[in-house]
């Protein structure tokens, strides 16, 4: 069964005065229909990046230097960018961290609502209004027929994010990427996102690519989870086994600093030093400085993802099939 996106080997690079940045190396995973995928990771670890990579829209300089990005079987990453403007919106939505960034607060938000769905739906001004009123109904916009008219600094942040999400899925996209949804938002409204968020997938049968650093909303909301690192994809696998049973070092020592209700403990884990800088990238393994479970080969070999005792792939030689041998210290 073709995956509705397949991302192959994708490498995003930025030319700087000290080398090339490379933000993503050698990135692959898919998305099914209907899936959740969580994308979490640190500060700088290339989420982001990666999300606006899939709908080509990269910073110059920044640029898509390596790999395939497929959508329903089709090939997207080299196509015409005109065409690729027909495929966002239609095909592929967008949610991001600042509501104000995706609205224009020059028109109301219905006007920007009817804009989106007569530009790839193809319907009249009529349809258009009453689609997005029912639209603002379903995204919990209370008075939605009285506030169609109303401008974006009308609204509260909470408010506003619910317009976005609303933006993104009023085109009936197959899939939306959604980069730090919740992250502006106070806790109850986050709540109020992630169940909303929830409901329209099941509701319409779309498929999310979650990018958060939260592990809480991924827990609530992922059914697979991509943890990444230095740019690159340290682990993934089902929600559950990433949180419960992680296989990479990183993996388990950002679940240890995470606290628990169930168990108490003296001292959460504690994930020693920094990541690296992008242009600074060590040799071997990226998280090799920080590991408490290195060895030789770490320090000289970067590994790629690989099968675990469990439904997750990861990308470490303990998970080798000849590791037997390895000797574990500590990073020099």
């Amino acid at each position: 069964m073709t995956p509705l996106l397949e991302v192959k080997n994708l490498r995003v690079e930025f030319p700087t005065r000290r080398g090339t940045l490379v933000a993503v190396d050698d990135v692959s995973f898919h998305i099914d229909e209907g899936e959740v995928l969580g994308v979490v990771g640190e500060s700088g670890a290339g989420k982001s990046i990666t999300g606006v990579s899939i709908i080509r829209l990269i910073e110059p300089p920044g640029r898509i230097a390596g790999g395939e990005v497929h959508l329903r079987g089709r090939r997207i990453d080299n196509i015409p960018l005109e065409e690729m403007r027909h495929i966002r919106g239609k095909e592929i939505g967008a949610i991001f961290q600042d509501p104000l960034t995706t609205l224009n607060p020059l028109y109301t938000i219905g006007h920007q609502l009817a804009e989106t769905m007569q530009t790839h739906l193809g319907i009249g001004d009529k349809e258009a209004r009453a689609r997005a009123i029912r639209w603002l109904e379903d995204v919990g916009i209370p008075g939605a027929a009285q506030r169609i008219d109303a401008y974006p600094h009308q609204f509260s942040g909470g408010m506003r994010q619910r317009v976005v999400i609303a933006l993104a899925l009023c085109a009936e996209p197959r899939l939306v990427i959604a980069d730090e949804p919740t992250t502006a938002l106070d806790v109850s409204i986050q709540a109020q996102v992630i169940a909303l968020l929830k409901r329209l997938c099941c509701e319409h049968g779309t498929a999310i690519m979650l990018v958060t650093h939260d592990m809480g909303v991924i827990a609530e909301t992922a059914d697979r989870v991509a943890v990444m690192y230095a740019g690159r994809i340290a682990e993934i696998g089902p929600v559950r086994e990433v949180v419960k049973h992680a296989r990479h070092p990183y993996t388990d020592g950002l679940m240890g600093s995470i606290p628990s209700l169930l168990h108490k403990v003296e001292r959460l884990t504690q994930i020693e030093g920094s990541m690296p800088r992008l242009t600074d990238i060590p040799r071997g393994c990226a998280f090799n400085p920080r590991c408490p479970k290195v060895f030789e080969r770490c320090r000289v070999e970067r590994p790629d993802l690989m099968p675990t005792d469990g439904p997750n792939l990861a990308s470490c030689w303990l998970h080798a099939p000849a590791g037997a041998d390895r000797e574990v210290g500590h990073a020099a």
